[in-house]
């Protein structure tokens, strides 16, 4: 049976009792089951590092994973989901080595390598229960128990074996390489991890002169940004085609263009002149071969002298250039005076142990010294810093081992272009370019915690052997083989085949980005097991593009394919400010006490509607969560609160049993019923089209979007017809409409927001009629497929319509709040223009929900705006305009305001209008309606339009509708009290209220409303003083129109009336005589619709005393009524009423009326049933339950099969039955 739902929630709370739930119920793995025959859907999971605890951005790329997933299984796919964990690397060894202090690989061979491996492996999985709590607290279903480790050595022996099938391709060459170099970690990086972390800094800018040796009053002026490189000197470079100039000035100096300031310009050349020429050097730490002027085209001419000083072990272009001349060659020792750490060797004598950047001052001081400084200052620029470390990179050459990717960049662009990207600029723009620069890849560090690269060499390097699995290393070495790790291996040795001894493995290990690019093998032991795993594979995976790039270069050298066919993109969270998200700095929530405050539904949902699923950046803001429950959690719930309220409202007071069949309900003729349905199936035909293409970013916003559609505009104007108002049929037909679409909802929302659909849907699956149900389990909605489209339920025409009707209602709201008139305050009319008259019919066919939601009198609808004097007139945007006309503004400004009316209706059908010679579109002008001042309309009405329709309200005021405005902000004040009493619809109580100073406007407008008031609270409100032996609940003084509005609400219904006796309204007995038969027959006038009661005898009966006979005079007579001409007057005798009744007593209303229980005299005797439905019409209660009691204090209900006619001249109490939903 369906459960009651609380007035109020604790979404987090909630989600734990969820959270429990699954693990009762193991649902993930029954999930996985259910699954296990349907086709397969691949998925990788890009491993984290367990050496710290998750942040926002494993969040947001945790919670795309696993909407896709969830997606794929509700799709009809089985997916399996492995967690996985990156255990190599950087991120590993940089918290040993600032745990333990350890600066350099001495301090390591000190230690040991077995040792520090041991203590990297100790902390590898550091935070591993803190990540599986978060994941699963963030709702994300993945295997944990079937997780792989990059450590793992069946792992490590398919890293093996996809580096030696490159080595086989002969794509693997060792080399000497200038490279980014992370002097923090003491290792090389690749070009694409150097990429990751640029920062704007401050760097020393130096210029320093080269006298030429030819002629030493002469010098060449360099400029640069890294003096530290200045001792490495070996080369002056310029460019060929540039012009160079000599210049006379203190000292006669040669530079491309006006550096210097001179006195003279001396004489003008070509850079090629400059070839070959010696200069002296400015250290003399290398002599050999060197110090002589190179040409190459990469110097620019944007920045420096034209001048670029050569430091061939510290820049590739210096590398490059000095190889071709000679100045180094290839096979030499490098000349690289700087160690792993970035300090200067013995060599640099002057500045050895300096750290490099420490050193540049020292440097610059030294070169004043010496006469060598020009110019120094500071220079701000991008510069890249270590991922890991975030210490700056410094350029360095060393030897490694490359994987051949330049050769294939066609191929990686082809293979590129057929995935599949999201956001797909990012394919061709980002990761294209990306591509187009690739270099080979240095797959090598000189580091201790990775995989070991498999080669053993010999010590000339002239044998090489490759290995490609533990079994074949077993072989060559004979010894037995059960990790992979350096501590393991290092020692083994492989007998030479060529007579060179014993070869022996290399020291360096894996870049961790190989394993990356290994993972899709890798993880399932590929190709020792699971060979039949297709390597046509879907993937998804988020974030860093490192992943991407080794994932396709490595799938593209072993199998000329691409790894994956779909990839998401999303960008970065940062910190409201705009800052990266930083512990140190704390600009950021911590995630578990935003879970804790808000719910992991509430954090996913507003990541995912957010820029950073459109790859690009979200500044994280704590309200933004909050918004979320606020905006779509609370609406959400309050309608699915609302259906179970009348779902068991109906099931009480009508006994009938609500259950759901889909393919049995019936359809609606309510035009809302068939717009919500049609508006949900739109949604799951655009959810299904959008999700398949992974379009995160179009679908997130459109569930929001249905959110408030179902909750502020379907549950908002059916409020009535689902509480039962308008009849059985038409609350089941709504029931079934909000039932029908809720669940509709609850599937779509799913993989969103796993836990709140998971606790409606839990309570909900109780009233689907289990004969409907497809699923063999259905325990959790994640085992539910999605909804299937039902076209023949979409009708676009509908939906046309109600946005018409929507835009109509909000143009008015703007007008009402735009004039300071709230809803409460009734006006007369709007007035609605549009030239579509198709349009207009849609709006006619919505005019009561119009008139309710703006609370207006009367519709108007027109095509003729001119009949209202209503004018268009234009305003530029400023700041639009204002960029891009400049000077010209002013002028186009003063035009655009003259534009005539017709212009600007010509402007909003093209879309384009010239103005000055100046071509402006949509986004350069603002349209707005105003009033011709002749028309008169401007003091009557206010006008708002958008670019469809124009609608105007009249506001002028109108004291009646003040009044009734005055009477519905004391509903609210009722109503609001009784909420914070926390009062149910069923709680009978009273009213009591007191304005002071009495007398005044206030007091006289709740005198003249009391019925209205009365009609809505459903509470007696009678006038202070509050008896002294009442229960007072609550009371409450508030400000209104300028006085005090006390109220008090206290317990029961007002005081009990005295007992009736006789009838208890005026009537009056009426003999008829046609053809001299005579019958009699009674009227009755209900004490508060007497007038309307007259109205009707005076109109069929005594039509000759309507202008001057007082009818109260008439109360208790008898009226002979004949069909001769002769006037019937009223006989003089007083007669008791002819015809039996009984009197009526409303409870907590104190209204009282008399039905008569046959009329005429014997004739049309009422049942038990007419005289409930009777009961109703008089008291106005149309489509409410009541119930009938025999005693005022309701212990005796009137049976249902009592004889009506007993209840002659007795009075019977009639209670109406509280709707639940009712706040």
């Amino acid at each position: 049976m369906v459960e009651p739902v609380p007035e109020s929630i604790s979404f987090p709370s909630e989600e734990e009792t969820i959270l429990k739930l699954w693990q009762e119920k193991d649902c993930f793995q029954e999930c996985l089951k259910q699954s296990k025959n349907r086709p397969r859907y691949t998925f990788y999971d890009g491993p984290p590092f367990a050496t710290g605890l998750p942040h926002y951005g494993h969040i947001l790329a945790g919670t795309i994973k696993d909407i896709v997933t969830r997606f794929a299984h509700q799709s009809g796919f089985h997916v399996d989901r492995r967690f996985g964990w990156d255990c190599h690397g950087l991120p590993v060894e940089y918290e040993i080595d600032k745990t333990l202090g350890i600066k350099g690989p001495e301090d390591v061979a000190k230690m040991g390598i077995a040792e520090y491996n041991k203590q990297c492996r100790n902390i590898v999985m550091r935070y591993s229960n803190e990540w599986e709590t978060s994941v699963m607290r963030m709702g994300r279903w993945i295997d944990f128990k079937s997780d792989y480790k990059t450590l793992y050595p069946w792992f490590m022996e398919t890293v093996w074996w996809v580096f030696k099938q490159l080595y086989d391709k002969g794509l693997v060459y060792r080399g000497v390489k200038v490279m980014p170099f992370s002097t923090a970690c003491n290792t090389p990086l690749s070009n694409f991890e150097s990429h990751q972390n640029y920062k704007d800094v401050q760097d020393p800018s130096v210029i320093v002169n080269f006298p030429l040796v030819e002629s030493e009053d002469v010098s060449l002026i360099a400029w640069t940004t890294t003096p530290w490189t200045l001792p490495s000197n070996l080369a002056l470079c310029v460019n060929p085609e540039f012009l160079y100039v000599k210049v006379k000035g203190e000292k006669q100096s040669l530079a491309q263009g006006s550096v210097l300031k001179c006195v003279l310009c001396v004489f003008r050349f070509p850079g090629k002149m400059l070839k070959g020429k010696k200069y002296k050097p400015l250290f003399t730490y290398f002599e050999k071969g060197a110090f002589q002027v190179v040409m190459d085209n990469y110097v620019k001419e944007e920045e420096g002298t034209g001048v670029v000083h050569q430091a061939p072990y510290f820049g590739a272009d210096d590398y490059r250039v000095c190889t071709e001349y000679n100045i180094i060659q290839r096979d030499q020792v490098p000349i690289c005076p700087v160690d792993a750490s970035g300090c200067f060797t013995s060599e640099v004598t002057d500045f050895a142990g300096q750290y490099v950047k420490d050193a540049d001052k020292n440097i610059i001081k030294w070169l004043k010294e010496k006469g060598r400084l020009v110019n120094a200052s500071s220079f701000k620029h991008s510069y890249p810093f270590c991922w890991r470390s975030d210490t700056p990179l410094i350029y360095k050459a060393v030897p490694s081992w490359f994987v051949r990717v330049e050769h294939m960049v066609e191929k990686l662009l082809d293979n590129n272009a057929k995935c599949y990207w999201v956001p797909e600029f990012v394919r061709e723009k980002r990761f294209g370019n990306w591509l187009r620069d690739a270099r080979d890849w240095a797959i090598s560090r000189n580091r201790y915690w990775g995989t070991p690269i498999p080669l053993w060499v010999s010590d000339d390097f002239e044998e090489v052997v490759c290995v490609g699995s533990v079994a074949e290393l077993e072989e060559l070495t004979g010894v037995k083989v059960t990790d992979l790790h350096r501590e393991s291996i290092d020692s083994l040795t492989i007998p030479s085949r060529c007579g060179k001894g014993s070869l022996r493995r290399i020291t360096e290990v894996f870049d961790c980005w190989f394993e990356s690019g290994s993972m899709p093998y890798a993880q399932v032991h590929y190709p020792f097991e699971n060979r039949k795993d297709s390597i046509d594979l879907v993937c998804i995976f988020f974030k860093s593009y490192c992943r991407f790039y080794t994932l396709l270069v490595l799938s593209t050298a072993l199998f000329g394919k691409p790894p994956f066919k779909n990839v998401i993109v999303n960008g970065l969270v940062l910190a409201s400010d705009g800052q990266k998200m930083s512990k140190r700095k704390k600009n950021y929530p911590d995630p578990g006490l935003i879970v804790q405050s808000y719910g992991a539904d509430a954090l996913r949902l507003y990541l995912i509607n957010s820029p950073v699923v459109r790859a690009e950046n979200l500044r994280f803001k704590e309200e933004g969560v909050r918004d979320v429950l606020k905006d779509v959690f609370l609406p959400w719930y309050n309608a699915y609160r609302f259906l179970v309220q009348n779902v068991q409202r109906l099931q009480k007071e009508d006994e009938i049993q609500f259950l759901y069949n889909e393919s049995t309900a019936k359809q609606s003729d309510n035009i809302m019923d068939k717009w919500i349905q049609s508006f949900t199936q739109s949604l799951i035909q655009f959810f299904k089209a959008e999700m398949d293409a992974y379009r995160l970013y179009t679908v997130v916003p459109r569930l929001v979007k249905f959110v408030d559609m179902l909750t502020n505009w379907y549950v908002r104007t059916n409020r009535r017809r689902l509480k039962g108002e308008s009849g059985t049929e038409d609350c089941l037909w709504a029931l079934e409409t909000l039932f029908s679409v809720l669940f509709s909802m609850c599937r779509l929302m799913a993989p969103f927001t796993p836990f709140i659909t998971e606790m409606m849907y839990q309570n909900l699956r109780h009233l689907i009629d289990p004969a409907s149900v497809e699923e063999k389990d259905s325990g959790s909605i994640h085992y539910l497929m999605l909804p299937q489209v039902r076209e023949t339920l979409i009708d676009k025409r509908i939906e046309s319509a109600v946005s018409q009707m929507q835009s109509v209602i909000e143009l008015g709201r703007v007008i009402r709040d735009r004039k300071t008139l709230p809803v409460k305050y009734p006006l007369k009319e709007v007035v609605v223009i549009h030239q579509d008259a198709e349009a207009l019919k849609d709006i006619q066919s919505l005019q009561k929900y119009i008139l309710e939601e703006l609370n207006v009198r009367q519709l108007t609808l027109s095509t003729d705006k001119d009949k209202y004097g209503i004018r268009l007139r234009a305003e530029p945007d400023h700041m639009v305009l204002g960029k891009r006309l400049k000077g010209a503004f002013k002028a186009v400004t003063a035009s655009i305001k003259e534009l005539s009316s017709e212009k600007l209706e010509a402007f909003q059908k093209t879309g384009s209008i010239t103005v000055d010679g100046h071509e402006l579109h949509e986004e350069d002008l603002r349209l707005m309606y105003t009033f011709d001042q002749s028309s008169g309309s401007a003091a009557q009405y206010e006008a708002h339009s958008d670019a469809q329709v124009l609608v105007l309200l009249d506001v002028t005021p109108d004291q009646s509708m003040v009044d009734e405005g005055v009477a519905r902000e004391v509903i609210n004040r009722i109503q609001k009290l009784r909420k914070k009493g926390h009062l149910v619809p069923s709680d009978e109580i009273t009213v009591y209220y007191r304005c002071k100073p009495e007398g005044e406007y206030l007091d006289s407008v709740i005198q003249a409303h009391t019925d209205f008031i009365l009609a809505t609270t459903k509470a007696p409100l009678l006038p202070f003083p509050v008896p002294k032996t009442a229960s007072v609940i609550i009371e409450e003084t508030t400000q209104l129109k300028g006085s005090d509005l006390e109220l008090t609400i206290v317990k029961g219904s007002s005081a009990p009336r005295a007992p009736l006796n006789g009838p208890a309204c005026t009537y009056v007995n009426l003999r008829v005589k046609v053809d001299n038969k005579e019958q009699g027959s009674t009227w009755e006038q209900s004490l508060f619709f007497a007038a309307k009661i007259v109205h009707v005898c005076i109109s069929m009966f005594v039509t000759e005393l309507t202008s001057k006979t007082d009818l109260q005079t008439l109360s208790s007579k008898t009226l002979s009524v004949t069909s001769s001409s002769s006037s019937a007057g009223p006989v003089q005798t007083t007669d008791t009423l002819l015809c039996p009744y009984v009197n009526l007593l409303l409870c907590n209303a104190g209204e009282v009326a008399t039905l008569l229980l046959d009329n005429p005299m014997g004739q049309n005797g009422l049942s038990y049933s007419g005289l409930l439905s009777e009961a109703a019409k008089v008291f106005g209660l149309r489509g409410r339950r009541l119930k009938l009691y025999q005693d005022q204090d309701l212990t005796q209900e009137l049976p249902p099969d009592s004889s009506v006619k007993s209840l002659n001249t007795k009075t019977v109490f009639v209670r109406v039955l509280p709707t639940t939903a009712e706040a």
